[in-house]
């Protein structure tokens, strides 16, 4: 019996085992690309990384001449003197200038510059927004 042990040499838990290292796991991220192809059809190669978006890369698409008319475009009617005798720009820039008087208290809730403020800034994104809209309309080809 003694004789059978020794020329045993196999472990009972380790007979199809190799004892080799690990296989190494790689990690991947939606920033890198892919170093595999992919096989979906509906996968645009160049696009994002090689993944089907619904929105361009640049759905923004910025432009500071949209920006630069659009302030102009702004500024000019604001500064109307419609409001007895007084425009919008110039009562919106004059509150700021009477409750930075008084500095390290902020305005009240009844200060006429939060008005002033409110209606100068819907108008200014107001004008940027159609600005927007009609410049990048046009360069499309939309109307």
């Amino acid at each position: 019996m003694a004789a059978r042990m020794a020329t045993t040499s196999t472990v009972v838990g380790l007979v199809n085992s190799s004892l080799s290292s690990p296989k190494r796991t790689s990690l991947n991220s939606g920033f890198l690309k892919s170093q595999v192809t992919a096989r979906n059809p509906l996968k645009i190669a160049q696009a994002s990384g090689g993944k089907f978006t619904c929105f361009e890369r640049d759905w923004l698409r910025r432009d500071l001449n949209v920006i630069g008319f659009g302030l102009i475009g702004w500024l000019a009617p604001s500064s109307i003197p419609a409001i007895n005798g007084k425009s919008l720009s110039g009562l919106f820039f004059e509150s700021i200038g009477t409750e930075l008087s008084h500095f390290p208290t902020g305005p009240g809730v009844t200060s006429q510059f939060w008005l002033w403020m409110v209606c100068w800034h819907l108008g200014l994104f107001l004008c940027l927004t159609f600005g927007q809209i009609g410049f990048k309309g046009r360069t499309e080809k939309y109307f």
